[in-house]
């Protein structure tokens, strides 16, 4: 059999090392797939499937996309549940003798993904490793475009089905796995049949290390109150899920992950325990039909302003507190943005103005930022002191402490606002993104382009008059460079020192010495400053990037803001009051009110209902009725309500 040809030898060793990707393989301008690759991906996104010679007696299937377009194309892969590794040209092809040297920048999985127009605005997308030990698992979850990174141990007497409740807390969209969990297949099935979409990969045991030390010396570590944990080595299945995460997203994403600098050590036991059919009865986050947000709790509650509030807001929801002071302690701040209009209208219309400085503080770390994410952050950072202004005067210790921790991050506004022009293009390497005043070389190159342009409208002119040619005109392409074009009816005019450089059907084009000196004077200042400006703009990235903890700990700060006065303004528009908790085991409504039906149906329309249980004479109540009746939803109200009250929300009641 013939060998396979050289570049196809290269191709099918790349494709060796990732048989559980789709290899997006960049030859020129396009990304090409090969073979079995080519065929599932002409199906899968309706792209035409043609074939490559390869040496071979037959032609290799292939299909291409255009580069320019691939994360379209990539994005439909990967919500279908794919892997796809991105295989880049990693030398200049004018520069290269034989096959050009490429190699895989990327894999991109469902739980990976950092590109915002692949990412849901209101929705962190987790991924989440676990190791099963026996019959105890140790779970981590990391969002990887925030840099939020979560872990715990579960080791209770219905170990599974709590593993399923924390599945539903955070809804993965891929689970990184141990053997010994990948060959429960009656547990992975289970978790399949919950979760359609969830990819799963089956990781190597050799990454499920349960060493501490570098954990330790690497990231902060802390426990859901922001204080150090002290046993933390002791937790060892924790430990092995964060080793095989942190391992993996370092495999998948080939690059430094430094926004990802903080462990939170939580208890299952912080939060109210709702299992997977709670959480999907009570329809909190999503239908249980076309699971829409719409006509769902969630629905009610978000009235946010940034996208990062809004995932606070989802995070609020799935995760209500138990701990009475800290629930009575953001109903105080809740209760204050409700009373005091101008302070809560203040509020909203700065951080109308703020965008989502949490991710894009992921992107600056990450290295993925471009101009136009930088004039972004700028503009969010610009509102940060008129926001710790109207915070200064609040009265409770919650909206006190936010305004406290608010960093204005100025020296980063000036940095940007000094740097990088006030309309950049998308691109970050073709120049035109550096103000001027930034760097002296870079002007003096810019300033050379200008005046280079001015000779070029003098020598035409200087020309005209010498040849009496009166429609002889400069012009550039990118094969000839510049050059003087002629008509045909005027080349008796010519002179003897233009230098025929091409012939059209309708003119003669020249060059002459002086516009050849021109032109290696503009294009090498336009060259040069090209490359000065990306250089100048990959310094400003880094130097953002060092402050990334910074930008972290502003965004926190503005996402609680943004959720408690959302919480406020729906507490106004629809009537809601203030509860009373307490840790006496009662649940006391008065007047309860279905908050999702109340919202549909509109004000006053809902029947009000009280509800009286403790945990002596009243632990149960018997609800009859003909069907419709309106059983269903009187339960549903109860526990709606009750949650509201833990999420720190204001409710559709009084509730003691």
């Amino acid at each position: 059999m013939a060998e396979y040809s050289p570049m196809m030898q290269k191709y099918l060793e790349t494709k060796e090392e990732y048989k559980d990707c789709i290899l997006f393989y960049r030859l020129g301008d396009f990304y090409e797939m090969f073979f079995d690759d080519a065929i599932l991906v002409a199906r899968e996104l309706e792209i035409t499937l043609t074939g490559k010679d390869c040496g071979q007696a037959e032609r290799a299937p292939m299909a291409g996309v255009p580069h320019h377009a691939a994360e379209m194309y990539i994005a439909k892969l990967v919500n279908k549940g794919y892997k796809v590794a991105i295989c880049e040209q990693l030398e200049d092809p004018k520069n290269t003798k034989g096959i050009v040297k490429r190699g895989v920048i990327k894999v991109v999985t469902p739980g990976t993904i950092v590109e915002s127009n692949m990412l849901e605005e209101r929705k962190n997308n987790y991924i989440m490793s676990i190791c099963k030990s026996g019959i105890y698992f140790g779970i981590s979850i990391c969002d990887i475009s925030t840099g939020e990174f979560y872990t715990a141990e579960i080791k209770d007497n219905y170990n599974f089905p709590m593993l399923l409740d924390e599945i539903a807390r955070y809804t993965p969209a891929e689970l990184v796995v141990n053997s010994m969990m990948a060959d429960c297949q009656e547990e992975i099935s289970k978790i399949k049949e919950r979760f359609e979409n969830i990819y799963i990969t089956n990781f190597n045991d050799k990454f499920f290390k349960s060493e501490a030390e570098n954990l330790e010396l690497r990231f902060n570590i802390v426990n859901s109150n922001g204080q150090k944990i002290e046993n933390f080595p002791e937790k060892t299945l924790a430990i092995s899920s964060i080793h095989a995460l942190i391992e993996y997203l370092e495999q998948t994403q080939k690059t430094t992950l430094d926004h990802i600098n903080k462990i939170v050590v939580y208890p299952l036991s912080r939060y109210m325990a709702l299992d997977i059919n709670a959480r999907r009865n009570l329809e909190i986050t999503e239908k249980l039909r076309d699971k829409s947000k719409k006509g769902t709790l969630l629905w009610v509650l978000d009235k946010t302003s940034t996208s990062m509030g809004g995932r606070l807001l989802r995070r609020w929801i799935n995760d209500p507190l138990v701990d009475v002071l800290e629930i009575n302690r953001r109903l105080d701040a809740v209760k204050e943005l409700k009373d005091n209009v101008m302070l809560r209208g203040e509020v909203i219309e700065n951080l109308k103005k703020v965008y989502d400085i949490e991710r894009l503080a992921g992107k600056m770390a990450y290295g993925n930022a471009n101009a136009r994410d930088m004039v972004t952050l700028k503009n969010s950072l610009l509102k940060l002191p008129e926001v710790k202004r109207v915070l200064n005067d609040c009265k409770s210790d919650l909206l006190k402490d936010l305004a406290i921790n608010l960093d204005e991050l100025q020296d980063i506004y000036q940095l940007i606002d000094g740097a990088i022009i006030d309309d950049p293009p998308m691109t970050i390497k073709d120049g035109g993104i550096i103000k001027l005043g930034y760097d002296e070389e870079i002007d003096t190159l810019k300033t050379a382009q200008t005046e280079g342009k001015n000779w070029l409208v003098k020598l035409e002119l200087e020309e005209r008059e010498k040849t009496g040619i009166k429609n002889l005109k400069i012009g550039f392409n990118k094969v000839f460079g510049y050059f003087i074009e002629v008509t045909k009816s005027y080349l008796s005019q010519v002179p003897d020192h233009f230098i025929r450089k091409q012939t059209l059907a309708n003119a003669e084009r020249y060059i002459t010495e002086e516009l050849k000196n021109l032109e290696n004077q503009i294009l090498g200042a336009e060259e040069k400053v090209v490359t000065l400006e990306y250089d100048a703009f990959v310094c400003i990235r880094d130097e953002i990037a060092k402050n990334v903890k910074r930008l972290q700990r502003t965004s926190e700060v503005i996402s609680s803001l943004d959720v408690l006065t959302s919480f406020a303004d729906v507490a106004e528009d629809m009537n809601y009051c203030m509860p009373e908790v307490n840790s006496t085991g009662s649940l006391d409504i008065k007047k309860g009110r279905h908050p999702v039906i109340e919202k549909i149906l509109g004000p006053g329309s809902f029947v009000e209902n009280d509800t009286y249980l403790d945990k002596q004479d009243n632990r149960l109540s018997i609800i009859t009725g003909p069907n419709m009746a309106g059983k269903s939803t009187y339960m549903r109200q109860v526990a709606l309500i009750t949650l509201m009250a833990q999420v720190r929300k204001f409710c559709s009641s009084r509730i003691c």
